[in-house]
């Protein structure tokens, strides 16, 4: 389409821009001219990465707060998706009609029935045509940027400007201390579904993603609380007996600040990276849910955290945020072994459930030691 367009000088009335899923197809495209026809038709090839779909957007020409509309063919379209903008309107569709809508720049645009006037002065349709599935040439794997670590990196030293607001040395997390959780307190207990953005926000957030201390300040500011139904609003009566709603990382950093662990008690979760290096660093140590997205479930054990969920979903309504939980069970921590957790409300009593886990005996070491990492530098003393 791109091809037709440029034979009659069209080029694109609308921004188009192209992201590349892997370095593979970035050098694929580049070799085989798409890359360069798209260009000419007006188009932008990105970086490869999933930038548009986690709020990269940059639209410049657009203020925040405005309502507009994008049109993509990434398969995600939840609010502040692409642009971290929640006026936009974001609509999923096939490559070849976002492609058309860029070139027009008209969503009412209907490419198999409408036509167009090239500089030309000829009228044209964009005619849908078959494309090849896979390169007619094998996949180029493009460059390979790993660098192999030296063997002795004991002289190695990274320098990092300690007033850096971008980027910061790691710590390591706390090794496990033996015992079973006693007591932690409920951090959020979230309502509804919690998607990757409602854990850990993106778009302007990921200017911090190599300072784990800045991007934590976004832990779960966007998860519903099932106290009030808002966002980033927990009760702070769970420290100091007053009625006052508060941030939820503030609330996790005053924890933190006075030795008191946490949990979070979510509903149905998925999750990036980053949302399960902020609770470990914030001394939150498990996630207790109804379900898990299968990644999510994975990342948490390399932290050090625990993500744990209901052998019976209907304990999710026994918890309330103002309770305190008891795990059991840590030390014969064990595959396919379910903890016991004992939930203990204001009044006095106390209700007894069990938590499933995933856990094997390999991640059961990444537990004890703090985290994947910290078992890594174990093996290797």
């Amino acid at each position: 389409m791109a091809k037709q367009a440029l034979a009659h000088d069209f080029k694109c009335k609308s921004h188009f821009t192209i992201t590349p899923g892997s370095e593979q197809i970035h050098a694929t495209i580049e070799r085989d001219s798409y890359a360069q026809i798209l260009r000419n038709v007006g188009g932008i090839v990105l970086a490869n990465a999933c930038g548009p779909c986690i709020g990269r957007w940059d639209t410049k020409d657009i203020k925040k707060g405005k309502k507009y509309t994008i049109v993509t063919s990434y398969n995600r379209n939840f609010t502040g998706c692409n642009d971290a903008n929640p006026e936009t309107h974001v609509f999923v569709t096939s490559p070849e009609i976002v492609t058309a809508l860029a070139i027009v720049g008209i969503l009412k645009f209907n490419p198999e029935t409408n036509y167009l006037m090239g500089k030309d002065r000829k009228k044209f349709k964009l005619e849908a045509l078959d494309a090849d599935d896979f390169p007619q040439e094998e996949f180029d794997p493009g460059q390979d940027p790993y660098q192999h670590p030296p063997q002795d990196s004991s002289g190695q030293h990274v320098d990092v400007s300690p007033t850096s607001q971008r980027l910061q040395l790691l710590e390591a997390f706390d090794k496990w201390d033996s015992k079973d959780l006693e007591d932690p307190q409920i951090l959020i207990k979230v309502k509804g579904k919690c998607t990757t953005d409602h854990i850990s926000a993106a778009g302007p957030w990921l200017k911090f993603c190599g300072h784990l201390d800045n991007i934590s300040n976004n832990l779960l500011t966007g998860a519903i609380n099932i106290e009030n139904s808002q966002a980033n609003s927990v009760c702070s009566a769970n420290i100091e007996n007053t009625q006052e709603f508060g941030p939820v990382p503030d609330t996790a950093r005053y924890y933190k600040k006075h030795g008191i662990r946490w949990v979070v008690i979510g509903d149905e979760n998925s999750s990036r990276e980053h949302a399960v290096l902020e609770p470990p660093h914030l001394w939150g140590q498990a996630i207790i849910t109804k379900s898990f997205a299968r990644i999510h479930k994975t990342n948490p054990k390399k932290q050090g955290l625990l993500p744990l969920t209901f052998a019976d979903p209907g304990d999710y309504n026994k918890v309330h945020p103002v309770d305190k939980l008891t795990i059991q069970g840590l030390k014969d921590f064990a595959p396919d072994k379910p903890l016991k957790c004992i939930i203990k409300h204001p009044n006095g009593t106390q209700e007894t459930i069990l938590l499933n886990h995933t856990f094997n005996e390999m991640r059961i070491k990444w537990f004890c030691a703090g985290s994947a990492l910290n078992r890594m530098k174990e093996l290797q003393q």
